[in-house]
């Protein structure tokens, strides 16, 4: 089944090509197995096994990697057996900066408005942010948004009150801060997650 979406004047097909596939998993192979640090013990062949049987879940990596997400397996579920995939790049996607929170957040400006925001383009992609705790555990695993940041999913009681959380790695330390979720800025962008 063809799935498309609409990205500013064009559309979208969520669908990959056999070649396009091919490429993307090899891309995907030679990240996990360069990386074996953020995934002790799993091992690829059964992480392929999965996304060679779900194609959406398989676009949407490819969102993550045409963005600049470089996503890599963080872990494994052993409760429901899926893998998750995290924004593994050393700074905030590049192609996902420059973007608000949301988009009740992208309406309110009056002026210079961004071209998107982070929960929309999210969406699009078919992933999720990262949680605070998520971007914690990621951080575990090197030094990521040291000279960048990322938002991260806001809890409705900050959001309600037209804040939203961002956090960032300086001094050797994560730091979790706040800003109007109608803010951007060249150097935030997010990170998501994606589980298969």
């Amino acid at each position: 089944m063809l799935i498309q979406f609409k990205r500013g004047d064009h559309i979208v097909n969520k669908e990959l090509s056999l070649e396009q596939r091919e490429e993307l998993l090899g891309i995907l192979k030679d990240r996990f197995e360069k990386n074996m640090s953020r995934h002790e013990g799993l091992e690829w062949s059964k992480v392929q096994a999965k996304l060679e049987v779900n194609i959406e879940k398989l676009w949407s990596l490819s969102e993550m990697e045409r963005t600049g997400g470089e996503p890599d397996v963080v872990g494994l579920d052993k409760d429901t057996d899926e893998s998750t995939f995290y924004d593994c790049s050393m700074e905030s996607p590049k192609g996902r900066r420059s973007v608000c929170y949301d988009r009740e957040a992208l309406e309110s400006r009056k002026e210079h408005k961004p071209e998107n925001s982070a929960i929309e383009m999210a969406a699009d992609m078919g992933i999720e942010l990262l949680t605070e705790d998520q971007y914690r555990e990621l951080q575990k695993l090197g030094n990521f948004d040291t000279k960048t940041s990322s938002w991260v999913k806001t809890p409705d009681n900050i959001r309600k009150l037209g804040g939203a959380i961002f956090c960032d790695r300086r001094y050797d330390t994560v730091f979790m801060y706040h800003n109007g979720a109608e803010s951007y800025y060249a150097a935030r962008g997010f990170r998501g997650a994606l589980r298969v």
